[in-house]
């Protein structure tokens, strides 16, 4: 188990309007003032780039006939990359009180994850020889060599939030988020050579 230094958050803006350049126009100015407040508060160095960019029709379809475009939607999403933990809350706070819509993922990882991954393949190893240990004693046997040992590590599934709309309230109280804790999982394979 290993606790998370680093957030991504994707925070989206999405604006309707019935004409594609009116839904861009007004998608931009408020990305624009969600970029500045973000800016403003995580400073110029702030990890910020954004990760999608669409404007589509939106359709009514009528129950006989072709389908007709009632106004088109534009959705820009910006990930936020964190190194400290205790401004997610208030980067969420900041975005939706400046025009973000659209919390989409929040996502807590490690950095370099191979400190972690290391220790657990050291941990699977020795449990993996204990047991082969364990079952040769069993047999009447000995290990003799290892033959063969494959491994496979994974970062367990870091705690993952979405959000389908965010609301603003200036009155709201700030954002609570926990990180929780980070599953790093090996495991290790013996081929082993036996002998009496």
């Amino acid at each position: 188990m290993a606790n998370p230094d680093q957030a991504k958050i994707d925070i989206g803006v999405v604006t309707q309007a019935e004409r594609a350049d009116a839904a861009a126009l007004q998608n931009a100015e408020r990305t624009d003032a969600v970029l500045a407040v973000l800016r403003k508060t995580l400073g110029q160095g702030a990890e910020i780039k954004t990760i999608s960019y669409s404007v589509n029709p939106n359709y009514r379809y009528p129950r006989e006939g072709t389908p007709v475009i009632t106004g088109y939607t534009a959705t820009n999403t910006l990930q936020v990359t964190l190194n400290d933990l205790k401004l997610v809350g208030k980067v969420i706070d900041a975005a939706v009180q400046f025009g973000a819509n659209s919390i989409q993922r929040l996502q807590f990882t490690l950095k370099d994850d191979s400190a972690v991954q290391a220790q657990a393949l050291r941990e699977a190893a020795g449990k993996a020889r204990a047991k082969a240990q364990a079952m040769a004693s069993a047999l009447g046997v000995r290990i003799v060599q290892i033959l063969e040992a494959d491994e496979n590590v994974s970062a367990g599934v870091p705690r993952v939030f979405g959000v389908a709309e965010a609301r603003a309230s200036t009155a709201a109280a700030p954002t609570p988020v926990e990180p929780g804790s980070i599953a790093v999982r090996a495991t290790v394979t013996l081929t082993v050579g036996i002998g009496q």
